[in-house]
């Protein structure tokens, strides 16, 4: 990774005036693009655990118990995004730790291999001006604006600029639901005091950012139900671009863009894909739950959006960031077939798996379930120009209090997180929002229990990948054959190893660990890496190495398999990877 700060700050901090202006147009036709020369950070890369949700998912597996306790613990060590909401989040607060100290274990996770080191910038003035449950500490003033620079972006490029920084790649969400309020909510006169605020404040952090060299700037977009109406895309589409060519570097300080964030709109409609089908005398998209707007999913949606952004004149190297943590809609109400009704609304009601009152219901949305693993480069949508499917908002976390709860966070009481409220901005529906929420940020149990519950694919089944799926057809129908005592229903246990990625001087793979005909009480698992090989992490196994021999044994918690049950481990490892590796495992 190229860092690019230290020949562009100088230029700027001696200049001012005319010769600022002059120095910038030096910097941009001279400064190497740092976004250009990894392309999408996500590839080849881990990505961070944080240790603060990981603690939190293993206290509420704990209170659930039973099966649902281990579907939390099974997806406890799943990457997910450290929010900067207020300037103390730097330092750190009560439930979580400080940008450095994350810094500091997103280093000792890589163990030098690639790693994405996730991270939400969110303190704008005025912020969230249409909305009360996430409103924050500064006040859309100048005063405001000085702060956001000074104390917020300036002490956090501080850090992350830092040395020992230097080999993680930072992915930043930029300021969540800001520039599309602009675009949307701009008669509103709290967002017509925001606007000019949230442009030059955006426009200050994609350049600070952009100066560290290793940090990837993605810009909030929001989602299909906000934005995709044509007239409202074609608006976000202008302002995104006007926003970002204002900056010093223009599209050279920024990654791409990040729709979805902390909202629960599908990845896909599977069983409403053609927006003109014509149903009981009306087109599918002017049904009262889509309002004539043609784009019903987020894949929808991020196709038009990169069409849209590349006319406005963006590189065709950005990419779309999906955040895919609430938005499974899984369980015993996810449609599994398309409707047979003649009658429009009907017909779309019982086909979508959005299980909403209203496509602009956000708070703690009832019914809600994890989605898409977080994952690299996801196969099957070439439109969509896809980085990754991410977790941005960690399961878990609440969107708002559904009443009043004081606070010295600045945060206010949203009936759109009361379950007891009509809408007119729902079309006087209900909320749809969970009770008993505590603040936005906070831990929601009950929250959490409904969104692993829910999730799509169910925990354990993960993400599709065309990767496995090839794999077994090519090696592993010759080893029952080979090595009868590999088959499953047979002994104590069997293990079985794959690589889920692989890159430049490292790689990333699994076991899997399956009960035998009796299951087994806490299991062993041993495996030789190739000669010089090394781990760099290991999550889900307690582990011991002895010159290449890797031991890895159950957590407590994943060591209990009935028969056929499996469980699975993961690390990275820096070296070749392997063809393949002989596990043996053990009680």
């Amino acid at each position: 990774m190229q860092r690019v700060k230290k020949a562009r700050a100088g230029i700027a901090a001696g200049a001012t005036g005319a010769l600022v202006a002059a120095s910038a147009l030096v910097a941009i036709a001279m400064a190497p693009s740092a976004t250009a020369a990894v392309g999408n950070p996500y590839d080849g890369a881990a990505q961070y655990v944080n240790p603060d949700w990981h603690d939190d998912v293993l206290g509420a597996a704990d209170v659930a118990g039973g099966a649902l306790g281990d579907d939390m613990r099974a997806i406890a060590n799943e990457p997910t995004y450290v929010w900067m909401d207020r300037i103390q989040a730097i330092e750190g607060i009560d439930r979580q730790h400080g940008l450095e100290w994350h810094l500091d274990e997103a280093v000792a996770q890589s163990g030098g291999s690639p790693l994405v080191f996730n991270v939400v910038i969110y303190d704008l003035p005025g912020r969230d001006c249409f909305a009360l449950a996430s409103n924050g500490e500064l006040p859309a003033t100048d005063e405001g604006l000085q702060r956001y620079k000074t104390e917020y972006i300036d002490a956090i490029a501080e850090i992350l600029d830092r040395p020992e920084y230097d080999n993680l790649r930072i992915a930043a969400v930029i300021e969540p639901d800001s520039l599309p309020n602009l675009v949307t909510n701009i008669s509103h006169q709290p967002c017509q005091q925001a606007a000019p605020y949230y442009r030059e404040g955006v426009r200050y952090a994609l350049d600070k950012l952009y100066e560290v060299g290793n940090v990837y700037s993605y810009i909030d977009a929001a989602h299909s139900g906000w934005l995709g109406w044509p007239d409202n895309a074609g608006g976000s589409a202008q302002e995104f671009a006007s926003v970002i060519e204002g900056s010093t570097y223009g599209w050279d300080a920024v990654a791409g863009f990040v729709t979805n964030t902390a909202n629960s709109t599908p990845l896909e409609e599977p069983f409403l894909t053609d927006p003109n089908l014509q149903v009981g005398g009306g087109q599918v998209r002017s049904a009262n739950y889509y309002e004539w707007n043609l784009d019903f999913d987020e894949i929808d949606w991020t196709a038009d959006l990169y069409d849209r952004m590349v006319a406005q004149g963006a590189p065709s190297r950005i990419g779309m960031l999906i955040d895919t943590s609430r938005n499974g809609w899984g369980g015993s109400e996810r449609p599994t077939s398309v409707s047979s009704s003649s009658d429009l609304n009907t017909y779309v009601d019982e086909s979508r798996v959005d299980r909403r009152t209203h496509r602009g219901a956000w708070c703690n949305p009832d019914g809600a379930g994890i989605g898409e693993r977080p994952t690299a480069s996801p196969a099957g949508h070439p439109e969509s120009h896809l980085h990754a499917f991410v977790w941005v908002k960690p399961p878990g976390e609440s969107d708002g209090a559904s009443e009043d709860i004081p606070n010295d966070e600045g945060k206010g009481f949203d009936r759109m997180c009361d379950p007891t409220y009509q809408a007119d901005k729902l079309g006087g529906a209900y909320t749809g929002a969970l009770p008993n929420a505590p603040l936005s940020g906070w831990w929601f149990q009950d929250q959490f229990e409904m969104l692993v519950t829910n999730a799509y694919p169910a925990i354990g089944e993960g993400n599709p990948d065309p990767d496995p799926t090839d794999e077994p057809t090519d090696e592993p129908t010759d080893e029952p054959t080979d090595e009868p005592t590999d088959d499953p229903g047979t002994g104590a246990c069997v293990a079985e190893f794959t690589v889920v990625n692989s890159w430049g001087g490292g790689f990333q793979g699994e076991v899997t660990v399956t009960g035998g005909s009796a299951g087994v009480s806490g299991w062993t698992t041993q495996f030789a890496l190739p000669a010089g090989t090394t781990i760099g992490s290991l999550w889900n196994a307690q582990y011991s190495v002895s010159g290449s021999t890797v031991t890895a044994s159950d957590m407590g918690w994943n060591g209990t398999l009935g028969a056929g049950q499996s469980t699975s481990f993961g690390f990275t490892a820096n070296g070749a990877a392997p063809g393949s590796v002989a596990v043996t495992c053990a009680d």
